[in-house]
C-alpha cells in the first residue's frame, strides 16, 4: 500500500494504483483510436442527431449492464469478482476481488454499470464514427433488447396487479 493510498483512504483498500493503470489504459485506447483514424482518413461528424445520441444512450445502458450485471457474462468477471448475490431479471451482484492493485481495479471496474459505461460509450462512438451504418444496427439491437427489458417489468408489474 502506497502512503497516496494510505492518506486518501484510512483502510487502505481503494486500488489508486490500479485505477490510474486503468486510466492509463483507456486514455491511450483513445489516442490510438484518434490517431488511427485520423491515418486512415476517417472522417468525423459535424455533429450526432439527437436521435443517434438517445440510440447510443440506450445501447451504452444496456451493454453496460450485460457487461456488470448479466449471469451469462459472469465468466468475463470472475477472475476479478465474486458473486456477493442473484437479483432480479437474470442479473447478479458481484463485488471485486482479489489482493493486487490491478486486478482488484479491474473488479470494481467490471461490477460496476456506471464505470463501464464509459468504456462502452466510448467503443461505441468510435464505431459510429468509423462505420456508422453498422455501429446504428449493433445499437438499435442493444436498443430493442432495453425496450424489451421495460415492457418485461411493465408485463410482470401488471400480473401482480392482476393478481391482487
Amino acid at each position: 500500500m502506497t502512503a497516496a493510498e494510505r492518506s486518501y483512504d484510512d483502510q487502505g483498500t481503494v486500488p489508486l494504483g490500479g485505477y490510474a493503470v486503468l486510466a492509463a489504459t483507456f486514455a491511450t485506447g483513445a489516442a490510438l483510436f484518434a490517431a488511427g483514424a485520423r491515418r486512415s482518413g476517417v472522417r468525423l461528424p459535424d455533429q450526432v442527431p439527437p436521435w443517434d445520441v438517445a440510440l447510443l444512450g440506450a445501447a451504452t445502458f444496456k451493454a453496460s449492464r450485460l457487461l456488470t450485471k448479466d449471469k451469462v457474462t459472469s465468466f468475463l468477471r470472475a477472475p476479478f469478482t465474486r458473486r456477493q448475490a442473484d437479483t432480479t431479471a437474470g442479473e447478479v451482484m458481484d463485488e471485486p476481488r482479489g489482493d493486487g492493485v490491478v486486478r482488484r481495479a479491474v473488479g470494481d471496474l467490471v461490477s460496476c454499470p456506471f464505470c463501464v459505461s464509459v468504456w462502452v460509450a466510448a467503443t461505441l462512438a468510435g464505431g459510429y464514427a468509423c462505420a456508422p451504418r453498422a455501429a446504428r444496427l449493433v445499437c438499435a439491437g442493444l436498443g430493442a433488447v432495453t425496450v424489451a427489458d421495460w415492457l418485461q417489468y411493465a408485463w410482470s408489474l401488471t400480473e401482480r396487479k392482476a393478481e391482487d
